[in-house]
């Protein structure tokens, strides 16, 4: 298996997703605005019986701490199998168990809930915060403050799971002594909400066919992806012959999409291009066919191409 191809297929989506292009889902059809001078992140907590305030930062506060850089893939939880809610880009902020440590957090305390400007929370638990410092909150994405679209002034990421449990626009944290459910698992969806494996074909890339020792080639290629857990192969079914091993381009970080390609030998006539992937532990994605809720979905992506001719 080759870890660096000469080039992805042409055609394969681009390595990192412009920002204007990065998928939304929000709960409402207006994003918020927040105003940045009068913005605060407070802690408050009601667990002594009254509520207080443990702390708060202002943004500036937040960008002093030292930052983060993590190129991130993140997928909407009722993403189809290929479908278009999935985009990667450069997320820069601090490290949520840094902040952490200096808030004043009581000593029942066990979970945060967050809660943001569009009216979603969602709870995480300080277990995980506090054996993982990549959970992030965020203030800029390639480069630049967070657009109003995509949760300015700040919005977190939680590696391996999908976007529902990982709030923008946050105003607030309430600290909790027991788990309480998020907005979109109220509603139906998994409380766990981890990323399944997925691995999708972008490109059949008839026109950029290239003989190689006298043999016509025709590049495949697009994408796979397993949360934080990796890809560790990629392979290829034509009709009904064997799976064959892609190509893998080493990815630009532990939590991205991996970009594969498979130089197909060229045949006219009806095909059918099949896609499926194994994580890097060696865990197989799942081939049976599920829907999107409420764990996400399931499934081998297939592509049909007719008549197939090369002039």
């Amino acid at each position: 298996m080759t870890t660096r191809p000469r080039q992805p297929a042409p055609g394969t989506r681009l390595e990192v997703t412009p920002v204007d292009q990065h998928y939304r889902i929000d709960i409402s059809l207006i994003p918020p605005v927040v105003r940045e001078e009068t913005w605060v992140l407070p802690f408050i907590s009601n667990l002594n019986g009254t509520q207080e305030t443990l702390a708060e930062f202002t943004l500036d506060e937040i960008k002093a701490y030292e930052s983060r850089e993590d190129y991130i893939t993140m997928s909407c939880i009722s993403n189809r199998v290929a479908g278009d809610l999935i985009s990667t880009t450069k997320w820069t902020g601090v490290s949520f168990q840094r902040l952490l440590q200096d808030v004043p957090l009581p000593e029942n305390a066990a979970f945060l809930k967050i809660t943001a400007a569009d009216g979603f929370d969602e709870t995480v638990s300080l277990d995980v915060i506090n054996n993982d410092p990549r959970v992030m909150l965020a203030y800029y994405w390639e480069d630049a403050p967070l657009t109003t679209d995509h949760g300015f002034p700040i919005r977190i990421h939680i590696p391996d799971l999908y976007g529902m449990k990982q709030p923008k626009w946050i105003t607030g944290i309430e600290v909790l002594a027991e788990d309480q459910e998020g907005y979109w698992v109220r509603r139906g969806w998994d409380k766990e909400a981890r990323v399944r494996a997925t691995s999708v074909i972008d490109t059949v890339a008839i026109d950029a066919a290239y003989t190689l020792d006298g043999e016509t080639r025709v590049p495949i290629g697009g994408i796979a992806w397993s949360g934080e857990r990796g890809v560790s192969a990629v392979e290829v079914r034509v009709d009904d012959g064997e799976w064959q091993p892609a190509q893998l381009r080493a990815t630009i970080s532990d939590r991205t999409w991996t970009i594969w390609r498979y130089d197909w030998a060229f045949t006219e006539g009806d095909h059918t291009f099949a896609v499926r992937c194994v994580e890097s532990d060696g865990s197989p994605q799942i081939e049976a066919d599920a829907g999107v809720r409420p764990m996400g979905a399931t499934g081998i992506h297939s592509v049909r191409q007719d008549g197939l001719t090369i002039s």
